[in-house]
């Protein structure tokens, strides 16, 4: 029973589960690498122009499982919104939104520096910028559960946001266009629009599952045969329903007479 208990949580959480066991595994294998090849793994998963140019499912895929810095504190902020956001959203759901976060945050923030270095307002060197750290799917999870979580998952995911605000400050530069602050700015607005859309759609298909479970009982309500319309035949009744069995003083023969 313990062992259904725990896949059944699993189950219900485990995008969350997921990408935090991912993180953490990630974050033990990353401490123990040599510091040049902890350098290497980082210019290799960072999202900046050169690498999206090159290899960006890869570069998309991985940088948000390495921080850039406050490592120990990601696991606590990961599950403060995560977990809150898979239980209101759902696997699929969760995944797609906090997955579009990432993915068109990175694109947006990054495509304004590619922009600008191509216009001589960036020097060329910062098409190698690192832009690494899970914070893109975190804010995104955290609007997930501000939107649609129950309240104990609101409380978490507004403390979250308030360490990343006061202490991450992750839109500390966005007057400036600073990468990760547009970053964060986009992928919230893009996790606000998708987690409107997607609950709509699943409150549309729970009522159509709704009056079609309906519309089925009415119908099997109006064809059900009731016992009013088909009296119950009493044993020793002719097989013919309807048919009145002639006794004595209606039967057709004559009554035999004297002779």
């Amino acid at each position: 029973m313990r062992r259904l208990d725990l896949r059944a949580t699993f189950d219900a959480y485990a995008v969350a589960w997921i990408f935090l066991i991912a993180f953490v595994l990630t974050e033990l294998v990353y401490a123990f690498l040599p510091a040049h090849d902890q350098a290497a793994l980082v210019g290799w998963t960072s999202t900046s122009v050169h690498n999206l140019r090159h290899h960006p499912v890869g570069s998309l895929l991985t940088s948000a499982l390495i921080p850039q810095e406050s490592a120990s504190a990601w696991p606590a902020l990961i599950a403060l919104s995560m977990f809150g956001a898979n239980r209101a959203l759902g696997n699929w759901r969760t995944a797609l939104v906090c997955g579009a976060g990432q993915v068109i945050g990175t694109l947006v923030s990054e495509g304004i520096v590619a922009y600008q270095v191509a216009h001589g307002l960036l020097p060329a060197a910062d098409r190698y910028l690192i832009d690494i750290g899970p914070s893109y799917v975190v804010v995104s999870a955290i609007v997930i559960a501000l939107l649609l979580g129950s309240w104990r998952a609101r409380v978490a995911a507004a403390v979250d946001l308030v360490l990343l605000v006061t202490v991450g400050d992750i839109f500390g530069g966005l007057s400036q266009l600073d990468v990760a602050a547009v970053g964060h700015v986009t992928a919230m607005i893009v996790a606000a629009v998708g987690t409107g859309i997607l609950s709509w759609q699943r409150q549309r298909q729970r009522e159509r599952a709704a009056g079609s479970g309906a519309a089925g009982r009415l119908r099997g309500q109006v064809t059900a045969p009731s016992v009013a319309d088909h009296p119950a035949t009493p044993p020793g009744s002719p097989a013919a329903p309807g048919r009145v069995p002639a006794g004595p003083e209606g039967s057709d023969e004559e009554p035999d007479g004297p002779v």
